[in-house]
């Protein structure tokens, strides 16, 4: 079940009813690449979902009920229960669902995955500023030069482990929580930041072919359409393609 070419509710639509027997929903938004960390884990998994889309710039009033701050991705069960914050949701997804684990079942490698999750950390907050001064056709160069490093320290953990992928020689749940970002060099401007890093440009190319991935792969142009109207406060902007 997917919710991929739904339309966004915003602020007076109607609450969606219950969460039918053995289906989980994730409130998402399309361009959000922290909601799509938790559709690729889904998918990944082949766990049958449904997706609402919600209007982040015209929230439901409903929508503070399942996250206090109307933030996406929230997952929510038949039994009304709500998680939320992208790691949880998809941490809770692989043990409410053992079938084909993503994190390691060894504590101490899964451990590894979570700090390269941390060493990752500085990347979302970077990628977003420099999109945004882009947008507002300011210098990023510094901030370029910021990514660029943390981008370095990415392409030693490659190197060191001698592995295509983070976590070993197939994807897991590493590789799913910080492609979101990777899928976007290109339309955030930024795929001249992975040029002296070999092993992560390879990674990314090798990323792309992984069928989950290829599944939830949006276009440069459509992101570039989607971030046009989203930085001049356009409500249309998470329906855009649609």
């Amino acid at each position: 079940m997917s919710g991929e070419s739904v339309r966004s509710l915003g602020k007076g639509s109607a609450q969606p009813g219950p969460v039918p027997l053995g289906v989980i929903r994730v409130y998402s938004m399309r361009f959000c690449p922290f909601a799509e960390r938790t559709r690729l884990i889904l998918k990944a998994k082949g766990i049958k979902h449904e997706v609402i889309n919600i209007n982040l710039k015209n929230k439901p009033e409903w929508f503070f009920k399942k996250h206090p701050l109307g933030l996406v991705p929230v997952l929510e069960t038949s039994k009304g229960q709500l998680i939320h914050e992208s790691s949880i949701t998809c941490e809770y997804l692989d043990e409410v669902y053992p079938e084909r684990r993503l994190f390691p079942e060894d504590p101490y490698e899964k451990a590894l995955q979570k700090m390269i999750l941390e060493l990752f950390s500085k990347i979302p907050p970077l990628s977003k500023d420099i999109l945004t001064a882009v947008q507002n056709g300011k210098d990023c160069t510094t901030r370029k030069a910021e990514l660029c490093k943390e981008f370095s320290k990415l392409e030693e953990v490659l190197t060191r482990q001698k592995t295509m992928f983070f976590g070993g020689n197939s994807v897991s749940m590493i590789d799913y929580l910080i492609w979101p970002w990777f899928e976007r060099l290109e339309s955030y401007e930024i795929a001249d930041c992975v040029d002296h890093t070999p092993a992560l440009k390879l990674w990314v190319t090798t990323m792309k072919k992984d069928p989950t991935v290829e599944a939830l792969l949006i276009d440069v142009k459509t992101y570039k359409g989607f971030f046009d109207l989203y930085f001049q406060n356009d409500p249309a902007a998470f329906d855009y393609g649609l």
